[in-house]
């Protein structure tokens, strides 16, 4: 029910954006979601408040007070703090905008009420994109758009307000990322690969890290893998920095709808050069900075303590976040990285002997090669980098080979399965000797013992609260040896290592099978003829001989 009020809902506001750049209107969208959201929340604890006053058996039951006693207590900032909700000032309530839409000035209307709820809740502070009175949209596209968000109903307590919004967002930052093509892949990881890494470092509690968190995907990913196995929300601290300013509006927006504290810097800013968490150190990191970016140096990163592995090369961050991301890990830590294929085999200015090192270091744990067309912006093969400085299983890295796991949902876009994420996650809680991270018993990605090499056998069952035994599967995961990765110039690339897959023999001998296949393909070259003779009869009808 609620994809089909999804999409319904992304039709209308798309058509309604006429030629504006999706790029500009999604912030107009986003940020009147966001609106309508904490007006209707802040709405729906006022008339829970109101019953609450007026309860003998409540707490918060105040008496015999008269109604102006009531509404005097209702403004009271301190009921809707407790209960996480913002505080919004009569003036900039939904009801007041949606009376206002028809109305020339709607767009600095919005505006004053972004700035209203700004001054009254500090941690919104420089968060709202006050941009509605000079959005270029045609007279009355911004009042239609009003009345569409205004049919959006996000139900009558905060918790059900939380959880409707919170994939009314998702599912529209999705589409605007899908929309806007490769610039919009700059803020949004898609969410099968989010799932993959969070799935894969199985966070429970302490303090989690993004440098470059986009729209804030990857928390938000956390928090429901926290509490779909047991835990509650805030059993982690938030950490972030974006250095695109509207993006790192877009990020604590994200979060502060779903209630999850966050901090996320003092301002947008570059991560090598402005870094805002510089004594953090994090229990998990995950991260999908931009691939490749050639433009990162700055003469103060010369010599930066983050180097420990090598001097990144200045045409390529990709060794500069690796290692920014291992400076900033606890002893005790894991980090999940995305990055371009490239960085798991190339030699150009150093990235080989810095790669090189970090293995030799034993810090590099799981890789895991990824199918194409998984992302919006970019066709460049990419692959995911697991690092811990405190190995469950030292003296080797787990390969995985994952490119023809994919399932394709568009022409052009594809996704890992959950099925497909819970084998992966298995198949490295195996490996690791720790319990898969699933609510449910799985299939581990093990062989057995006995079996003929050239044969998988079926998977042993996991109970949920003991590990299975891992065993390599050729074709998809391998544990290999840090000596034979320096045998192999130290390239991470799984393919080089996972083997091929095994294929069932069916027996059937090899001049049989040939002599069989041979007639099929004679049958088959015979139609053809066929074929080609019909249509040089036709197309000589037509008066076209050849």
């Amino acid at each position: 029910m609620l994809q089909d009020i999804q999409k319904t809902l992304w039709a209308t506001a798309d058509k309604l954006r006429a030629n504006m750049d999706a790029a500009e209107y999604k912030h107009l969208v986003l940020g009147l979601i966001f609106v309508k959201y904490i007006s209707d929340t802040f709405a729906a604890h006022h008339a829970t408040l109101v019953l609450r006053l007026a309860d003998p058996d409540d707490e918060y039951f105040y008496g015999d007070a008269d109604p102006a006693d009531i509404a005097a207590e209702l403004e009271d900032r301190d009921y809707y703090k407790e209960a996480n909700v913002f505080w919004v000032p009569e003036a900039a309530r939904w009801e007041q905008l949606r009376n206002a839409a028809k109305q020339p000035d709607i767009g600095k209307r919005i505006d004053d009420a972004l700035t209203l709820i700004e001054a009254e809740n500090p941690t919104l502070k420089g968060i709202l994109d006050k941009r509605y009175a000079r959005a270029q949209l045609p007279d009355g596209k911004l009042g239609e758009l009003v009345d569409l968000v205004s049919t959006i109903g996000f139900g009558d307590t905060p918790d059900v307000a939380r959880d409707t919004l919170g994939q009314v967002y998702e599912y529209f930052l999705g589409m605007f990322a899908s929309a806007e093509g490769k610039r919009g892949g700059q803020f949004y990881t898609p969410a099968s690969i989010v799932k993959t890494l969070v799935a894969v470092l199985n966070p429970h509690t302490g303090k989690v890290y993004d440098p470059c968190c986009g729209s804030g995907g990857m928390f938000v990913q956390s928090e429901k893998f926290i509490e779909a196995h047991g835990g509650k929300k805030g059993d982690v601290s938030i950490y972030g920095q974006e250095s695109n300013p509207t993006t790192w509006r877009l990020a604590a927006m994200n979060l502060a709808i779903r209630g999850i504290d966050f901090n996320l810097g003092r301002e947008p800013a570059d991560t090598f050069v402005r870094n805002q968490h510089p004594d953090l150190r994090a229990d998990f990191i995950l991260a999908n900075p931009p691939f490749n970016i050639s433009d990162w140096w700055h003469p103060s990163l010369e010599g930066d303590a983050r180097w420990v592995y090598g001097d990144p090369p200045h045409g390529n961050a990709n060794t500069a976040w690796l290692q920014h991301m291992l400076h900033h890990l606890k002893a005790t830590g894991r980090a999940g990285i995305v990055l371009a294929n490239g960085s798991m085999s190339s030699s150009q200015n150093n990235e080989g002997q810095i790669r090189a090192a970090m293995v030799d270091a034993d810090v590099v744990e799981v890789m895991i090669a990824l199918p194409g067309q998984l992302f919006f912006n970019t066709q460049i093969p990419a692959c995911l980098w697991f690092l811990a400085k405190s190995k469950k299983r030292k003296g080797e890295v787990l390969f995985i080979d994952a490119r023809k796991l994919a399932t394709m949902i568009s022409r052009v876009q594809g996704e890992l399965t959950d099925e497909v994420i819970d084998r992966i996650a298995a198949t490295v809680a195996a490996w690791r000797g720790e319990p898969a991270p699933t609510a449910n018993p799985v299939r581990a990605a093990t062989v057995e013992a006995s079996a003929p090499p050239t044969v998988q056998a079926e998977p042993v069952e996991a109970h949920p609260h003991h590990p299975a035994i891992y065993q390599d599967i050729p074709g998809f995961c391998r544990s290999v040896p840090l000596a034979e990765i320096a045998q192999h110039g130290h390239v991470l690339t799984p393919g080089r290592y996972v083997g091929a897959e095994a294929v069932e023999d069916d027996d059937e001998a090899f001049a049989d099978k040939m002599v069989k296949l041979t007639e099929k393909l004679g049958e088959q070259m015979a139609k053809g003829a066929e074929l080609d003779a019909v249509i040089r009869q036709k197309l000589g009808g037509l008066g076209y001989e050849f």
